[in-house]
């Protein structure tokens, strides 16, 4: 599969701070990758490093197989939000977007329609950026990034400012962009919970360190909560499961110990089949955590979402 985004062992230190530190970042066509990390982590100035808007102190990136001097052009095929844009507070949203058509050297004229349309800003396309509720410029700034078509969308937070409705809609255009225009995304934000229904592949940041990339199934899998029961007897308490609450997902262990997937709610009807049944309980217990839960173990400490 092609690789759109690769950074080898990058690092940068402002002054004597460590922003980040031997970074081995890798996004493949295709992937909606989440960037997963608490404020301050790194997660912005990784970010900046991709697009060229500050330096690293060492270490490589490479886009779409460039590198080196070739990364102008590639960065060229980018859109993004990275912070919030500068749009001017007494044009409207059409102006905006029509100025920083041209400053891009854009020539299709009907794309800032077409944007417009897509970000559902149609009917506030000639209000003033500066009457825009905080979603609304949000969204005038997803406008702005989709303003080239681009191949790749590098989001920083792109979240923030949305109710609940808005975030379902967000991430229900970025799912369409991926799938319809096989738009690759590069998306960050200090909350898991917001980015899991929709990223194909994850890395944890903190304190400036990439400290695991995974994809999600492999994370849900992790996560996957159970029910653990040790009994003197497995294959008659498989038996009861079974026949008795048609238990089917389960997993027989060395020890008379059974994993079952899918039934926390079952467990007092568990422990009442098996005892009817006379099958020894000698513990039941619920196994497992959330992706929330893995994410703060992860990085240790209390997350601040």
């Amino acid at each position: 599969m092609q690789t759109v985004i690769k950074t080898k062992q990058l690092n940068k230190t402002y002054k004597n701070v460590i922003a980040l530190s031997s970074t081995n970042l890798t996004v493949e066509k295709g992937c909606i990758y989440g960037l997963v990390g608490r404020n301050g982590a790194g997660k912005t100035t990784l970010l900046k490093l991709l697009l060229g808007q500050t330096t690293p102190t060492t270490g490589e990136v490479t886009l779409f197989g460039k590198t080196g001097a070739d990364l102008a052009s590639a960065r060229q095929r980018i859109g993004a939000i990275v912070e919030q844009p500068a749009f001017y507070p007494n044009l409207t949203g059409r102006q905006n977007l029509e100025y920083y058509r041209k400053q891009k050297g854009i020539a299709e004229k009907e794309n800032v329609d077409h944007v417009l349309n897509n970000m559902g800003l149609a009917e506030f396309a000639d209000q003033k950026f500066k009457a825009y509720s905080l979603g609304n410029k949000q969204r005038l700034g997803l406008a702005l990034s989709l303003l080239g078509n681009p191949d790749l969308l590098i989001l920083d937070e792109p979240i923030n400012g949305f109710d609940p409705q808005g975030i379902i809609e967000i991430r229900k255009l970025l799912l369409e962009l991926n799938q319809k225009r096989h738009i690759t995304i590069l998306i960050s934000s200090h909350i898991l919970s917001e980015l899991e229904n929709m990223i194909t592949k994850i890395g944890f940041i903190d304190k400036g360190r990439l400290i695991e990339e995974m994809n999600m199934d492999e994370l849900r899998e992790k996560c996957q909560r159970y029910v653990e029961i040790k009994v003197d007897n497995s294959e008659k308490a498989v038996a009861i499961l079974e026949q008795k609450l048609g238990i089917t997902k389960y997993k027989v262990l060395q020890g008379n110990v059974i994993h079952i997937y899918g039934s926390e709610d079952f467990i007092p009807k568990i422990s009442k089949e098996l005892n009817l049944a006379d099958i020894e309980v000698y513990a039941i217990t619920e196994v497992g955590q959330t992706l929330e839960d893995y994410f703060v173990e992860l990085v240790g400490g209390v997350h601040h979402g």
